[in-house]
């Protein structure tokens, strides 16, 4: 019979003895297996007064860290309007004059008319499925009475016109762009003229564009913006 001895000197005394000490005990007795806990007593004041205490490893929990984040694939441009890339620029020499106006439609495909005005270069251009077919200088307006910027569609189209509010000044081939009364129209483009607000066009120029101009199509007035071949009118 072995005689027990508590507490830290029995687990000295195992340190001490290291597997010799445990097969010792473990072989007086034969019929019974016996756990390593089991041959060792505990005593209850060295571990706090837990008479029979289950010793349970806590796991260590380590953050793992969250995946880096998947490149965003890069933002591909809008493609272009191929109905609004300008195709075609007339040939036409040196800066445009007063009273002066280029037209040239044949052969160009039908397409979605859009009409450019640039108040630092004083000239609209015609865009018909992106080939420019027309351009001409036009009378803009003044500090007092600017014309507007902006993207406008065409609300409707008076032939003949006359401005009640000017004198009953004539404004014929008159597209009205505003629901105050700026508009497209005809008018003497001369040096040292001015609108009041309205782009004015030489007549014969004026009367081609009505005539193919619809109700919702666009007018784009700019201030010293230049667009050129490949790019997009809107």
């Amino acid at each position: 019979m072995i005689k027990w001895i508590g507490g830290a000197t029995a687990v000295a005394a195992l340190a001490l003895g290291g597997a010799t000490l445990a097969s010792g005990m473990l072989a007086d007795q034969p019929d019974e297996t016996v756990s390593l806990e089991e041959a060792i007593p505990v005593d209850a004041d060295a571990i706090g007064g837990q008479a029979d205490p289950e010793f349970i490893s806590e796991p260590v929990v380590q953050p793992i860290p969250d995946p880096k984040p998947e490149p965003k694939p890069e933002a591909k441009p809008e493609p272009k309007d191929e109905k609004f890339v300008i195709k075609r620029i007339l040939p036409i020499d040196g800066p445009i004059k007063y009273g002066e106006w280029h037209w040239d439609d044949k052969g160009i495909p039908k397409g979605p008319l859009v009409m450019t005005v640039d108040l630092d270069a004083r000239v609209i251009s015609v865009f018909q499925g992106g080939y420019e077919i027309g351009a001409a200088a036009v009378l803009l307006g003044t500090d007092k009475h600017p014309t507007p910027l902006g993207t406008f569609p065409i609300r409707y189209k008076m032939r003949h016109n006359v401005s009640e509010k000017y004198n009953n000044a004539p404004m014929p081939y008159s597209m009205f762009l505003t629901s105050d009364g700026i508009a497209l129209h005809g008018s003497q483009v001369e040096n040292g003229y001015a609108s009041h607000g309205c782009v004015g066009m030489p007549d014969d120029f004026a009367a081609k564009v009505f005539a193919i101009a619809r109700k919702g199509d666009k007018v784009i007035i700019t201030k010293g913006k230049r667009i050129g071949m490949g790019d997009a009118i809107i």
